[in-house]
């Protein structure tokens, strides 16, 4: 019963997933195939919200920010006509200073913010967009110059809406792809005839490890100790406010990378529109693995991007064969990616209000 109550939220949405799949009338392959590639784009940003979460602030909504500074670097591989897979690294590479002074500049923020750290992120989230508008859209072309007369609107000024990124689309989930063609062994042939993208899972896999690693070194045991009680951590000599920005800032540049993973499976980005629901659908994500906004763990992030993209696939074409229209299928899954964020800050508060009785 423990067990049960523990894992309710994700026993729950692999539930609706089932019931999902068999009204969806999809094939198995199809799925399968779908699943994981989004697996391999989406596991990236989520992981990226583990740090914080550990370090005592909550859910971290500013991962937008991150967000943004991938988008920043990949924009100058466009102008630069940086292709292939070394376009993409260079992209990384570029994203790390935007990410550390986005990521600095939110710490100092969550730090005038204590215990309030998930609204501030959201908030800034909303801010921070309308200074990226303001450069995209008035600065680049004006302040900035671009040679390429393409990427601006017909005005000179400003990005357009869409960039195409095909000069380093798939430079990771393609390098390597293997599908498994004859297992007959009964529980795995279902993973027969599957595309696995073998680099990209194997640097989530190098995320995942160095996570892990982090939370054995003295900076990790730190990130725990404030996570669990500022006030012990800072009598113990722990520099609280400095703990608490070098985990923002590591969640960060993971947000900037895992945005960049993301855009290069896409192959384009919505200049103005890319970056806006990353912080809400990867926090809804880590909720829907059995997360809280004060534990959470790499197999949870893993688990619950497996299950809200799950849902994700399989909701349009469910709605559309019990209810006849595909549309209740895209409000559903809306629905339950602020539904799971409103309960789990809910809950939060009720528990801080019984702590404090």
């Amino acid at each position: 019963m423990r067990l049960l109550q523990k894992n309710i939220v994700p026993i729950v949405f692999l539930v609706l997933c089932s019931i999902g799949f068999y009204y969806s009338g999809l094939s198995w392959m199809f799925f399968a195939n779908d699943l994981m590639s989004r697996l391999a784009r989406n596991s990236f940003l989520v992981i990226s919200l583990i740090i914080p979460v550990l370090a005592g602030m909550g859910l971290n909504f500013g991962i937008v920010l991150g967000a943004m500074a991938g988008q920043f670097a990949a924009f100058i591989t466009v102008v630069y006509n940086l292709t292939g897979i070394t376009g993409f690294f260079l992209a990384c590479i570029m994203s790390v200073p935007f990410a550390v002074l986005f990521g600095w500049l939110t710490g100092i923020l969550f730090n005038k913010a204590k215990g309030k750290e998930m609204i501030t992120g959201l908030i800034l989230g909303f801010f921070a967009n309308g200074l990226y508008q303001l450069v995209c859209l008035i600065f680049i072309g004006w302040i900035i110059p671009i040679s390429n007369k393409a990427l601006l609107l017909p005005s000179g000024i400003g990005f357009v809406n869409t960039l195409d990124l095909k000069i380093w689309q798939y430079a990771i989930d393609k390098f390597y792809v293997f599908r498994a063609r004859s297992i007959d062994i009964p529980v795995l042939k279902y993973l027969n005839n599957i595309n696995f993208p073998v680099l990209t899972l194997v640097i989530i896999a190098l995320l995942c490890a160095a996570v892990y690693l982090l939370f054995r070194t003295k900076l990790g045991q730190d990130f725990r100790a404030v996570g669990q009680n500022r006030h012990i951590a800072e009598v113990a000599g722990i520099k609280v406010d400095r703990v608490r920005i070098i985990a923002v800032i590591f969640s960060t540049v993971l947000a900037a990378w895992g945005q960049l993973i993301f855009l290069q499976n896409i192959g384009n980005v919505q200049v103005y529109g890319s970056h806006v629901q990353v912080g809400t659908f990867a926090v809804a994500a880590l909720l829907i693995g059995g997360a809280s906004v004060s534990k959470a763990t790499i197999g949870q992030a893993i688990l619950g991007t497996v299950l809200f993209h799950a849902l994700f696939i399989v909701s349009p074409l469910a709605g559309k064969n019990i209810m006849g229209s595909a549309q209740v299928g895209e409000y559903f899954r809306v629905f339950v990616a602020y539904g799971v964020i409103g309960i789990a800050l809910a809950l939060h508060a009720w528990q801080r209000l019984t702590k404090k009785e």
